[in-house]
């Protein structure tokens, strides 16, 4: 599938490793925004980087089932029927010892703003120790490396799954990157505790090696969902929906529905990096499908 307008190097990285590069609206930017708040005893930040808009054409939401109805579910959710809109975003903590990215973004400085985001959250990415990766599609992992091809946090530890570190070096589009970060990547396997009050939790089939991070302080908790899903308004009401950014749709929608639910009943504080900034907030039960709470409520 060819790319039809232009948009950022490492979004088109994300798309090319997932095998297609589906017509996008470039982010426009840069701008920044970090918004704290607390959990438990624990200091976080999410981090705004960018926006996209992804055409309702019936390439990636609703693949299996058409624009129009998609349409209808953007309409019911007072949302314009023509695309759909996608924040890209990353979480900032601190934790014990650790101060911690969990995903990086683009990395285009034309469009990017998480490095102003994270200066507004009082930190410089050389007092980063810590970058977690969900999954190393380009908006997430691109922002690791700076544009003339320099880590771009210096002093950090760069930790994701031992599958998708493999997996992201099997891909040609990934490899220039990866060979940056290689001296700084650590691997785990899903279900360690990577960091002191933070566990990796697998997600299965967005990619081969995708997980989201569990963040606990005391009996506070906050699940980083990664891409688990991307709209707020599509990825909830219809779950069972074809993502075509997952590597396998199939597990993805099973997978999608199986940690909605789960969600949904346990009422637990999630951050999306894909829903509308700042992306914290709760699952609940809408008809056959889910809703979206944004807030710490």
């Amino acid at each position: 599938m060819k790319t039809q307008l232009a948009f950022p190097l490492a979004l088109a990285l994300g798309l090319l490793m997932q095998g297609a590069a589906p017509a996008q609206e470039a982010p426009k930017g840069p701008t920044g925004a970090a918004t704290p708040f607390r959990l438990g005893t624990l200091e976080l930040a999410t981090l705004r980087d960018a926006d996209f808009a992804v055409p309702n054409d019936g390439k990636t939401f609703g693949a299996d089932v058409g624009p129009a109805e998609v349409a209808k579910v953007l309409t019911a959710g007072g949302a314009p029927t023509d695309k759909i809109h996608v924040s890209i975003d990353a979480l900032l903590v601190r934790t014990a010892g650790h101060v911690v990215v969990l995903d990086t973004g683009l990395g285009n400085p034309a469009v990017s703003g998480l490095m102003l985001s994270l200066k507004l959250a009082g930190v410089s990415p050389d007092q980063v120790t810590d970058v977690l990766i969900t999954h190393t599609h380009g908006d997430h992992v691109g922002g690791v490396a700076t544009a003339d091809h320099k880590p771009a946090f210096p002093n950090a530890k760069i930790r994701m799954s031992a599958k998708e570190w493999a997996w992201m070096q099997s891909q040609p589009g990934a490899k220039t990157l990866a060979a940056i970060i290689a001296p700084q990547v650590q691997t785990f396997e899903p279900g360690q505790t990577v960091l002191p009050g933070i566990t990796a939790v697998a997600i299965a089939g967005h990619t081969p090696g995708h997980v989201g991070y569990e963040v606990a302080s005391g009996r506070a908790h906050l699940l980083d969902i990664g891409d688990t899903a991307h709209s707020s308004v599509i990825s909830l009401a219809r779950p069972d929906w074809v993502m075509g950014f997952d590597s396998d749709p199939v597990v993805g929608k099973a997978s999608r529905r199986a940690l909605l639910t789960r969600l949904a009943a346990s009422h637990e504080l999630i951050f999306s990096p894909h829903f509308p900034y700042p992306g914290v907030g709760r699952v609940v039960v809408a008809g056959d499908g889910f809703a979206w709470q944004a807030g710490l409520k």
